[in-house]
């Protein structure tokens, strides 16, 4: 009896932990690695440090360096030489990002096909099927330094005189003292009288109506009156 029990336990555990499959080579040929190479924060242009004034910090920058693809659900550290490798990747589209918290490096789209074909291309969320190439192994550059505070503004004549409040008071003021000058010129006054005098030329609009109506009467009583002269 017991021996039985021993037998059944011994066939349960090698069904349970020694039964492991081992995986077909098909399987292991499906996984796919993205490589390439992250230049330094120090690596940037002249120019863009001085305009940004961008110190490179004395520390190793591969310890807060990260390539991550997807958003991390896989990650890639830094080596010495700053190449990078990061395996376990399924035929299908990625996008691989270097985070680091002094510079910005600027995102990459991976294809890697069914065969294992392996394309690089800039990352466009707007036309996704825009095909722009670069070359593979990756080589990322940093593009920008961050800027993690704004500049203070400082104080400026021009903010002082083109505030409202100064408007407000300025412009009320110059119109009460260039517009009295303005009309007493000789031309504007000229202008003004012109524009005064009444238009004898032109007939006013009760005499235009009572001749339009009353025209007809008023032929009718010259002519009587011109004949009763005449007799």
């Amino acid at each position: 009896m017991k021996h039985g029990l021993i037998l059944v336990f011994f066939q349960l555990f090698n069904t349970l932990y020694c039964e492991v499959e081992e995986p077909n080579d098909n399987e292991l040929n499906d996984y796919h690695s993205i490589e390439g190479k992250v230049f330094s924060p120090s690596s940037l242009p002249q120019e863009i440090k001085l305009k940004f004034g961008f110190i490179p910090s004395s520390e190793d920058w591969r310890l807060n360096t990260t390539v991550f693809v997807d958003g991390g659900d896989w990650k890639g550290f830094i080596k010495e030489d700053g190449t990078f490798s990061v395996n376990g990747l399924l035929p299908g589209s990625y996008v691989v990002e270097v985070v680091n918290p002094s510079v910005f490096y600027e995102p990459v789209r991976i294809d890697i096909n069914s065969k294992g074909k392996i394309r690089a291309r800039k990352l466009n969320y707007i036309q996704p099927s825009q095909v722009n190439q670069l070359p593979y192994p990756l080589k990322l550059k940093p593009m920008l330094p961050y800027k993690y505070f704004q500049q203070r503004e400082q104080w400026r004549i021009t903010d002082f005189l083109f505030s409202p409040m100064v408007l407000m008071m300025v412009v009320p003021c110059l119109l009460i003292l260039v517009l009295p000058k303005i009309v007493n010129s000789e031309e504007t006054k000229k202008e003004m009288e012109n524009m005064q005098m009444p238009r004898l030329e032109v007939p006013e609009m009760s005499e235009v109506l009572t001749s339009f109506f009353g025209g007809d009467k008023q032929k009718k009583k010259s002519s009587v009156s011109a004949r009763k002269k005449k007799e």
